[in-house]
């Protein structure tokens, strides 16, 4: 009797078989909240990814901390200087994964995670902490995105992210 495995791939068998990719390359939009972190996503953004987006939401951040207030209609920037509509990047995206520096306040977190939350789209969110960080200054930082993030990742190193995008098939 022919194994499982010799069964599956004989010529009677092949006539089940997909030849197609066994999914569509994911839409990952990759998103600063912070001055520091912006620097490590330009860099990143740099790379050869399976196509995802970078994007920057410093600029927001520093706005929307001197009104106090919030908009769906929030704008990102591509590393072009280009400005995004966030609705419309998180409408058209699988997951979206948050970057910020530990000891940083990133209250636009909020805005992104409650409209991915609205758009069920998954979120992630990685913190460069590094081994300076500090714990209260790191703490800080988490508690802004724990409610926002599906995944929380204290990321040691730049490489981490790197890695972890390449992991989440960015």
């Amino acid at each position: 009797m022919a194994s499982e495995s010799a069964r599956a791939s004989s010529a009677a068998e092949s006539r089940f078989r997909i030849d197609a990719p066994n999914a569509r390359p994911r839409a990952i939009k990759v998103v600063a909240l912070d001055r520091p972190s912006q620097a490590v996503v330009e860099r990143l953004g740099q790379g050869r990814w399976n196509g995802a987006s970078f994007l920057t939401a410093s600029a927001f951040s520093a706005e929307s901390q001197a009104s106090g207030r919030f908009s769906m209609q929030a704008w990102l920037s591509d590393l072009s200087g280009g400005t995004k509509h966030l609705l419309e990047e998180i409408r058209g995206s699988d997951l979206v994964v948050m970057i910020a520096s530990a000891g940083e306040d990133v209250p636009v977190a909020a805005l992104i995670g409650e409209t991915c939350s609205i758009e069920c789209v998954t979120t992630s969110a990685l913190v460069i902490g590094g081994p300076a960080a500090i714990d209260q200054a790191l703490a800080r930082t988490l508690a802004q995105l724990r409610p926002w993030a599906l995944m929380l990742v204290v990321a040691s190193a730049e490489e981490y992210v790197a890695d972890m995008l390449g992991a989440l098939r960015a």
